[in-house]
C-alpha cells in the first residue's frame, strides 16, 4: 500500500511546519504508520536552518531537527502530497486554489478550530508551548489516519 504523503505548511519553514513534520514522522515511526512527511513555507528561502529554539524544543522530545533546511511551497510538493496541513487559515487561503480538495488547517483536520501561533522570535517556552499544541493535534490526526488504513 502506498504511504500517505503529508505536507506541512507555514510561513518560513523554520518553526511550525518543520516541528510538525518532525513530530509526525516520529509518531508514524513509533506507531508503524505508513506516512511520509515533508514541510515547506509560503515565503521560505531555500536552505536555511530551523530556528534555534525549534531545534531545542525538539531536542526535549528526542527529535533531531538540526539537519532541517527550509524550502518554499512548490507546485511539485503540492501535487505529490495527499494531504496538506497549513498552520493558519491565511496559509490555507494562499495555497488552496492549487489543490482545494486536500488543503486543511492543522486544527481543522484534527477536528478543532483556530490557528497555530507563530513562535518565531519568541523564547524557548513559547516554542515548547507551540510544539505541545501541535503534538496534541498530531496525535488526533495519527489516530484518524490509523483508523483509515
Amino acid at each position: 500500500m502506498e504511504p500517505k504523503k503529508i505536507l506541512f505548511v507555514c510561513t518560513g519553514n523554520t518553526c511550525r511546519s518543520a516541528m510538525a513534520a518532525a513530530m509526525m514522522a516520529d509518531i508514524a515511526d513509533k506507531n508503524d504508520l505508513n506516512i511520509l512527511v515533508d514541510s515547506a513555507g509560503i515565503f521560505a528561502p531555500i536552505g536555511e536552518c530551523a530556528a534555534d529554539n525549534a531545534i531545542e524544543a525538539m531536542k526535549k522530545r528526542d527529535i533531531d531537527l538540526s539537519l532541517h533546511r527550509t524550502k518554499p511551497v512548490t507546485e511539485e510538493l503540492i501535487e505529490m502530497a495527499d494531504i496538506i496541513l497549513a498552520m493558519t487559515g491565511a496559509h490555507k487561503m494562499l495555497i488552496e486554489n492549487m489543490a482545494p480538495e486536500k488543503v486543511f488547517t492543522l486544527c481543522e483536520y484534527a477536528g478543532d478550530d483556530g490557528d497555530i501561533p507563530d513562535p518565531y522570535g519568541g523564547d524557548l517556552d513559547e516554542y515548547e508551548e507551540v510544539a505541545e499544541e501541535i503534538n496534541d493535534l498530531l496525535v488526533d490526526i495519527a489516530e484518524k489516519l490509523w483508523e483509515n488504513e
